[in-house]
Parts: C-alpha cells; sequence; structure tokens
C-alpha cells in the first residue's frame, strides 16, 4: 500500500476524453482470495508456500511472469501451475468485495458521459465475471485483459488494446488517464502515452508512484480528480 506521505492531491487541469481503471487492487480488493488460490497452488504442487508478503508480489503483473521470474519455474512448469491456479482462483472470483465508494466513482464518471475502459492483467474472461457479480460491467464501453493464452498479458499490450477498442467505439482517446495501484499499471499506460492517477488503498508500495500525475487516498478524491 502505498503510503499516506505520498499522498498528492491536485485539481483536474483537463477533461479527460476517456478513463482506463485496473481491476485488482484498484476496483475490487482481490488480494486475499488471488493468494489463497497461489498458496494452494504451490501445496498442490508440493512446494514451501511462500508467506502472505511474498504471495503479494504475485498480484497485478502478469502471473505467467511471476511465475518464472518470482517462482523460478520453466515455462512447462509455469504452464502447469497457472492451471492449477486458475482452477482454484475460478471458485473465488466472485468473492472478492468492490473498495468502498468506487462503485459510486464508476456511477458519476459514466453519468458525466466520460467513456471508460477496464485495462486488467486479469484474463478478460474472468474480468468480466467479476464485473458481472458486481453489478459494474454496464459502466464500461470496453472490457480488455489479458487473453486466456497469455499471448496478450503485459500491461502495456493491455492499454494498447483498451485504446484500439475505445477508439473503434468512436471514443477520442487523445486525452485518456489511467487510474490503477502498482507500477505495472503507470508503466504500461506510459509506453501507451497515457498519464496515471494511482491509488492508495490497492497493493503498490510508495517507490512505485514515481511518475504518477497524483496519488489519492479516497474515492473522493479520485471522483474530484476524474469529473470534478
Amino acid at each position: 500500500m502505498i503510503s499516506p506521505s505520498h499522498t498528492s492531491t491536485v485539481a483536474p487541469t483537463r477533461t479527460w476524453a476517456a478513463i482506463l481503471f485496473d481491476l485488482d487492487g484498484t476496483i475490487v480488493d482481490s488480494a486475499a482470495d488471488i493468494t489463497d488460490s497461489l498458496a494452494h497452488m504451490f501445496a498442490e504442487l508440493g512446494l514451501d508456500v511462500p508467506g502472505r508478503e511474498e504471495l503479494l508480489a504475485y498480484v497485478g503483473p502478469p502471473l505467467l511472469d511471476s511465475l518464472r521470474l518470482l517462482a523460478g519455474f520453466d515455462d512447462a512448469g509455469a504452464e502447469r501451475a497457472l492451471a492449477i491456479y486458475r482452477s482454484d482462483y475460478a471458485a473465488r472470483l466472485t468473492q472478492s468485495p468492490v473498495f468502498p465508494g468506487v462503485a459510486g466513482v464508476l456511477e458519476r464518471v459514466h453519468a458525466a458521459g466520460i467513456p471508460m475502459a477496464l485495462a486488467t492483467s486479469k484474463p478478460e474472461s474472468m474480468a468480466r465475471v467479476v464485473l458481472d457479480h458486481a453489478g459494474l460491467t454496464s459502466y464500461f464501453t470496453v472490457i480488455a485483459g489479458a487473453s486466456d493464452d497469455e499471448v496478450r498479458s503485459t500491461k502495456a499490450e493491455v492499454v494498447a488494446d483498451a485504446l484500439r477498442r475505445l477508439q473503434a467505439e468512436g471514443v477520442d482517446t487523445t486525452h485518456a488517464v489511467m487510474v490503477g495501484d502498482r507500477g505495472y499499471d503507470l508503466l504500461g499506460a506510459a509506453a501507451n502515452d497515457v498519464p496515471t492517477i494511482l491509488v492508495e488503498w490497492g497493493y503498490g508500495s510508495p517507490a512505485e508512484a514515481e511518475g504518477a500525475i497524483a496519488v489519492v487516498h479516497s474515492a473522493d478524491q479520485l471522483r474530484t480528480l476524474l469529473v470534478g
């Protein structure tokens, strides 16, 4: 979680033409469900289960990459581990609560007529289940996520896909902004020339806030930055 000392608020300097939202750690509090499924995965593979803090490092980035980089799996091992994880996590998808006030922010942005896209490293099919269960799907013009085969998985690729699909819907994405909670969100957006607002209630560290145009600690602050 980003420290309060890094919180900043700024007055809106423009009307955003489109807003991209991350899912895990930004809209829904999914860390416990994700880490529980990761713990199940390690146990199922007969491996030592990392501590909660270690498991939290897997929340946000593309999981297949994290299984290789953090857990040291080779390609075949990572694919097997991912299949075990997804099988368990599928039963937990609808358990993650929406962060307080975030549904209200989405409602206000939608009412203001600003097109929104989801841009998540979670597989798109899973993201739709989460949004459907939370009753938030109708707020989004586009729902973009990783492909099930992880061919499209980096945040930069997902953001680019979200922007392309918004443009296909006739949305001007010249002045778009990303809302996320991790440095991965910021870097992926920056690769597409999109600035980022980070939310403090997610899973990022203070170091990950470098380069964000603002860091907010409440849904009210986020709403002010997005719609005034």
